[in-house]
């Protein structure tokens, strides 16, 4: 079974010391919604809906259906609409070189391979046979005798005394290595302990589903938000988890009491006649992650736009007249703009190439200290980020890791009408291709009559400005046309029906 452990990335600076925030957590049968709240102010949504739970972090059994030597790549079947990807760089191998796929996997094959990434849009989930399983303070790697500690955790003497400690925990007889989480260098000896002891329980279950089930099948599957909100979001800085969850509450707070006991004092149960994301006006803030356009206190603004190859952010002035002259305007409405760019990238989950347009700044320092300013303001960010300076054209590219879906994409879908381009064909342009799609019916068919089915203002054109040019097309045919109004239809549909 190949294994080995996920990269423990750090951003592209270092880490700040987050404020103090309370998370949100509403609970229902059909979906919960967490939100991380500083100062007042919604800064993180995760939410996760029973009928489509996230895939990332599951283990499972599956069977190769196709290997591509060309693209250094697998399908695979691992029980979902769409098969899975594996490339190579995610193959696990002893052998140094690695080989290449095809010596590696072949059509058939029983896999065991964990999601990296859900489905997105058009794309299949991301596989890695780099297998892992995470606990609250370590993340196991079974096959790995590494044992490593996070970049986040500063100093390295801190760092080789964590090291120490974990060594000295582990079991002589077990196979596998440790990577400490974050809030490993905060834990004792006896919670380090705890955590070592589930993760190697969770394995030794895997294993045995692993040669029990046929495949496609589940061998593990991660936690539910709800609990991961107690092992992953709640840090040090965490003042209260505030619950409004009905029963669930009590699963919750058996979870923590076993798992997490050090967070059980501060898990809370939400009582009152407002639903807890009204009291915080949390649904106000979503609907306002999903538009276009995000207004600053300053009176300028961003425009936000989202396409699948990249997003990109533009920055305006607006309304800000600014102080003493136009060059300080530009500056503190970029400067509060690297704010909320980084506040939106997080509330909205926006990942992959974010190319960032701000307003243009001759002198050298103002885009120095802009560019600053939104590191430290990306350096909170739970997700990695990298930030690369101005280019040429005055762009700041920025890199987000994406693992699953944006927010705008969990809770929308493509227009029906426009799908998905954000305009309509006119309605004349609409009247003009049934003229010449009447024009091109009647060369190859000889109707008595033709009736064209269309929404109202499409009919209404022909009815009065573009009479004229449907009268001379039914002249020179020698053929005449009938209009009908069908209110369902919308602008750009139309039937062309040969009587």
């Amino acid at each position: 079974m190949p294994i080995d452990n996920p990269p423990i990335v750090s951003p592209a600076t270092p880490r700040q010391t987050r404020a103090s925030e309370d998370i949100l957590v509403h609970i229902s049968a059909h979906e919960v919604r967490v939100a991380v709240v500083q100062h007042n102010a919604l800064q993180e949504l995760h939410l996760e809906r029973t009928r489509s739970r996230g895939l990332v972090g599951n283990v499972c059994l599956g069977r190769v259906l196709r290997v591509l030597p060309g693209m250094q790549s697998a399908f695979v079947d691992i029980g979902l609409e769409r098969s899975a990807f594996l490339h190579v760089a995610d193959v696990w191998q002893a052998n140094t070189p690695p080989l290449a796929i095809e010596r590696v996997l072949h059509e058939g094959d029983r896999i065991v391979a964990q999601v990296l990434k859900d489905p997105i849009g058009s794309k299949g989930a991301r596989l890695s046979t780099h297998l892992s399983i995470a606990g609250r303070y370590l993340v196991y790697l079974p096959q790995d005798p590494h044992v490593g500690v996070s970049q986040r955790i500063g100093e390295e003497d801190q760092r080789e005394a964590l090291k120490t400690r974990i060594r000295a925990l582990m079991p002589p007889q077990e196979r596998g290595g440790f990577i400490a989480r974050t809030m490993a260098d905060e834990a004792s000896d006896e919670e380090l302990a705890a955590d070592i002891a589930y993760l190697l329980r969770r394995w030794r279950q895997i294993g045995e589903a692993s040669l029990r089930l046929p495949p496609p099948a589940t061998l593990y599957q991660e936690l539910s938000l709800a609990q991961r909100v107690l092992r992953d979001l709640a840090t040090e800085n965490t003042r209260s988890i505030l619950v409004e969850a009905g029963d669930a509450f009590d699963v919750l707070q058996n979870f923590a009491n076993d798992y997490m006991p050090a967070l059980a004092s501060r898990l809370g149960r939400h009582h009152g006649d407002r639903p807890i994301f009204d009291l915080y006006g949390i649904d106000d803030e979503i609907q306002r992650a999903l538009d276009r356009k995000v207004s600053l206190k300053s009176g300028g603004y961003l425009m936000i736009d989202h396409t699948e190859a990249l997003t990109t952010i533009d920055v305006n002035t607006g309304g800000f007249i600014g102080g003493r002259n136009f060059a300080e305007t530009i500056f503190k409405t970029n400067l509060e703009a690297a704010l909320a760019i980084a506040r939106q990238l997080r509330l909205r989950n926006l990942g992959g190439i974010i190319v960032v347009d701000f307003i243009d700044m001759k002198n050298a320092e103002h885009r120095e200290a802009v560019l600053a300013a939104l590191v430290r303001a990306l350096a909170t960010d739970r997700t990695r980020t990298t930030v690369s300076g101005f280019t040429s054209l005055g762009l700041v590219e920025v890199t987000r890791k994406r693992t699953r879906e944006a927010l705008a994409q969990q809770l929308c879908e493509p227009c029906p009408v426009c799908e998905g381009r954000g305009a309509l064909k006119t309605a004349r342009t609409v009247c003009y291709e049934i003229l010449r799609e009447i024009d091109r019916e009647a060369r190859q068919f000889n109707p008595k009559q033709f009736r064209v089915v269309a929404a109202q203002p499409v009919i209404d054109l022909f009815l009065e400005d573009d009479s004229g040019f449907l009268a001379t097309l039914t002249e020179r045919l020698g053929i005449p046309v009938s209009l009908s109004v069908e209110s369902l239809y919308t602008q750009e549909q139309y039937d062309i029906v040969l009587l």
